[in-house]
């Protein structure tokens, strides 16, 4: 088995994604935090758009596309933002929607309300 490792700050304990057999990535947790910050944006909205474009951004890193992602977890600090996050989500795809989990979570770092992890695979 063959792994390529992902990693866009190396001082963080852990990889962005970690790409298996040069076909299955595994994607960390993310969360969207106002670029260079450790701030969460006012809205859940602007939130959810900075989550989806840090997907985009490590799905990139490895050739790969949001069509490419097969499974999702969303862990969210207050279910009742479930339409608010739906409502931008479904903006990043334009085909088949992966298979995904919606979960309440207790408090998240820095106070963020959502953060997604994942499965992408290369056809």
């Amino acid at each position: 088995m063959s792994r390529e490792y992902f990693s866009s700050n190396p001082q963080m304990p852990f990889s962005d994604a970690v790409l298996v057999d040069g076909k299955t990535l595994y994607l960390s947790g993310r969360i969207g935090l106002i670029a260079g910050t450790t701030t969460v944006p006012e809205t859940a909205e602007e939130e959810a758009h900075l989550v989806m474009q840090e997907i985009q951004r490590v799905l990139a890193m490895a050739g790969m596309t949001m069509e490419n992602l097969v499974s999702v977890q969303i862990f969210c600090s207050d279910v009742s933002l479930f339409d608010r996050f739906n409502g931008v989500y479904r903006t990043y795809f334009t085909g088949k929607l992966p298979a995904r989990a919606f979960l309440g979570s207790g408090p998240l770092l820095f106070g963020a309300r959502f953060e997604l992890m994942g499965i992408a695979h290369k056809d």
